[in-house]
């Protein structure tokens, strides 16, 4: 992070923008951003609500490393075996390997100098310092920013004590916001006695500013008074002032109308961000109509105890830490705290089943983006799943319905997590257990452990022949077939995934698994010569997705009609096809599509003369591919486009240009890649086809490339 230029904005990172203006804190700023120009592990300390996450976001932007703040916030997270998940996740990086995620960020940072915010740690301070000491030994550009009640307790950190706002720092905080609900607050002598009275705490602040629709500064003082006496026996001196948080949070509550600490209570159970429809299923009832929960909602927000943001998944809804602590305290002396629970868990399953459904339409992208919003809620009734007596069946339901978030959205390694842990647990269910079996296999194929994947299919199998489950066998055959086809067993595959497709006709079975499975059973008769059935199979494939607005299955069928377009020639409609099938990967996550896709473009780029671009995208692929699993499945079928452009490009530009052009492309990041690629290329109209470029090279890729003597074509399996 040192030595580089300031005041440019970084132009990496997931640092949310400012909702409110950032008020005093002049001095502190700039102490901590020099801070972190000489110390690679700052931690910044104080009570709850004291403003420590603001300043530390202010200061991130301010430093603005080359490779970008990215801040982590693990508030949310209860299982000290998912901090590793939530940097990766943070990082926007993608690994479908089955290493553990701290061997992908050890693999991802070194060479790099990003600036990670780590807030609200001090609930998982051991996992999170074991964490950062490895990490900065690891990486020595990295830089971490720590942001807890407590410090990390590790060598070499260096603690920055946040106090409270000085009193006219204070005051001033106080007026803005009195300002931005068109307040004027009036005798700034009892502002000022407010704000020391609340020591100058921002949060407890900004509850009081909240108030100021229906109180008066003095009737906030009057209240305010009443409040401490009853915690400290009339002795105001005697009241700690780390308690003043609290106690400034139990006044604000204490002022709220019964529907309104009610509902603040209930929403308590929200792991992170929600939604209305989620506020009004799970809070509502029980002397709360769910008619009524907009209007307590709406003065809630008012009076700074929720807060609203707009997000790419639309209006959600979220409570600070602090706030949602005072409300789960208060919900457990109610003794309700575990029906809201199941209610939670209950909400969530619905919405992972609708989601699982709205996959396979036109709303396959906003179904993305809403489970990435939703994953802290999701996984939090996971948790109550796998702790809950008797609930075990509705874990392994909800891990095995979110197979789209694993697969399809680039999460294969927490999918791995929650899929085995619920199949440990004894569910007595045997439907749901068969599914977390297939979505197990599936998850463990792309992964490339193909021990796991067997044993997986393997019981599942045995479970639907005992259950007489035709849609487990099904999805056993299909997974079964899908391994054998990136072990390099194409007859065996063949067989299994039509026997699978047949499988899925008989049960009026059509969704993206369909889809992906006449996908590969397309890939086996390329892999065989015979690329007319192999085109006829994915353009079904293509209509039947264009017909329902599916694009992630769409995708790969568009990867094997350009294998086919650059085998007969058309190079020009090989690259907009590929372009197309690499946009929807990429959008989706989708580690595996995106690398498949720059392998072929490369390919067909070598071919158009664009020697030094393949090489360049070579290079690329060859970086991405450890995040993916075994490069190219370790597949010969797979390979041999690859040798193939591997063997045009250094013949073309000779070995040492065509290193050089590979070591570029190693140094792009995936969304590098991936705008390199999309890049218009010369000339692809007028080229030559591949027998030319087999004609070029020797060995077993130029041989995958000659066509077929007597094509045999073999009744494929339709979808539509």
């Amino acid at each position: 992070m040192r030595d580089h230029q300031r005041g440019h904005t970084s132009l990496t990172g997931n640092l949310p923008a400012e909702l409110d203006g950032f008020v005093g804190r002049t001095s502190e700023l700039g102490a901590l951003v020099a801070a972190l120009d000489t110390s690679r592990l700052v931690t910044v300390t104080g009570a709850g609500g004291v403003g420590k996450s603001r300043l530390a976001a202010r200061a991130a932007a301010r430093c603005a490393p080359p490779d970008g703040v990215w801040r982590v916030e693990l508030a949310p997270v209860r299982d000290p075996e998912f901090v590793d998940h939530a940097v990766v996740e943070a990082l926007g990086l993608t690994d479908h390997t089955k290493r553990p995620p701290r061997e992908t960020l050890l693999g991802h940072l070194p060479g790099r100098e990003p600036l990670l915010v780590l807030d609200g740690f001090e609930h998982l301070v051991e996992a999170v310092a074991g964490l950062v000491v490895e990490l900065l030994r690891g990486a020595p550009g990295l830089t971490v920013l720590g942001v807890g009640r407590r410090p990390l307790g590790v060598a070499g950190e260096r603690l920055f004590p946040l106090a409270p706002l000085g009193e006219d720092e204070a005051v001033e905080l106080f007026l803005d916001r009195a300002a931005r609900q068109g307040v004027d607050p009036g005798d700034e002598q009892s502002v000022r006695e407010l704000c020391r009275r609340l020591d100058g705490i921002p949060l407890a602040i900004e509850l009081a500013a909240g108030r100021l629709r229906a109180l008066s500064v003095g009737q906030l003082l009057q209240r305010l008074d009443d409040r401490f006496r009853l915690l400290t026996g009339g002795g105001r001196e005697a009241l700690p002032r780390h308690r003043t948080l609290r106690t400034a949070i139990g006044w604000s509550h204490e002022l709220c109308a019964p529907r309104e600490r009610l509902l603040w209570s209930r929403l308590s159970v929200f792991a992170g961000p929600f939604d209305l429809e989620a506020a009004e299923y799970v809070c509502g009832g029980h002397g709360l109509h769910a008619d009524d929960v907009l209007d307590a909602l709406s003065e809630l927000i008012a009076q700074s105890v929720v807060a609203r943001e707009q997000t790419a998944a639309g209006v959600r809804y979220r409570m600070l830490d602090s706030v949602r602590a005072y409300g789960a305290e208060w919900l457990e002396s109610t003794g309700d705290a575990d029906r809201l629970r199941r209610r939670h868990r209950d909400w969530f399953m619905g919405l992972a089943t609708w989601c699982e459904l709205e996959w396979f339409s036109p709303r396959q992208s906003e179904v993305a983006a809403r489970i990435e919003a939703e994953l802290p809620n999701l996984r939090s009734a996971l948790e109550y799943c796998m702790t809950e007596p008797d609930a075990a069946h509705l874990g392994q339901y909800l891990a095995g319905s979110l197979w789209f978030c694993w697969v399809g959205c680039g999460r294969l390694a927490e999918g791995r997590h929650w899929l085995e842990r619920s199949l440990a647990l004894d569910s007595r269910h045997e439907q749901p257990r068969l599914k977390a079996l297939w979505v197990l296999g599936y998850v463990t194929i792309l992964q490339g452990d193909a021990v796991a994947a067997l044993a997986a299919l393997q019981e599942c199998r045995e479970g639907a022949e005992r259950s007489a489950s035709p849609t487990a066998m099904a999805y056993a055959e299909h997974r079964s077939g899908c391994l054998a086809l990136v072990t390099d067993d194409v007859d065996r595959a063949e067989t299994l995934l039509r026997s699978a497709l047949r499988r899925y006709r008989e049960i009026g079975e059509l969704n993206s698994n369909v889809l992906m499975a006449q996908v590969e059973l397309a890939m086996t008769r390329a892999f065989q010569g015979d690329l007319p059935d192999a085109v006829r199979l994915c353009e079904d494939v293509r209509r039947v997705c264009e017909d329902h607005g599916e694009r992630w299955a769409r995708g790969y069928a568009l990867y094997v009609l350009a294998y086919a377009a650059w085998s007969e020639g058309d190079v020009g409609r090989a690259r907009t096809l590929l372009a197309d099938s690499l946009v929807s990967a990429h959008g989706f996550r989708d580690l595996l599509g995106c690398v498949l896709s720059i392998e072929l473009l490369a390919l067909v780029l070598a071919t158009a003369g664009e020697l030094a671009q393949a090489a360049v995208l070579q290079g690329a692929a060859s970086r991405m591919w450890p995040s993916v699993g075994l490069p190219l499945f370790g597949s010969a079928h797979y390979n041999g486009p690859h040798e193939l452009c591997e063997a045009i490009a250094r013949e073309g530009l000779g070995d040492e240009r065509y290193e050089a052009c590979v070591r570029e492309g190693e140094g792009l990041s995936r969304a590098e890649t991936v705008d390199r690629a999309l890049r218009p290329a010369r000339g692809l109209d007028a080229v030559p086809g591949p027998r030319g470029a087999a004609r070029r090279t020797q060995g077993p890729a130029a041989d995958m490339q000659k066509p077929a003597a007597s094509p045999t074509r073999k009744g494929g399996e339709t979808t539509g």
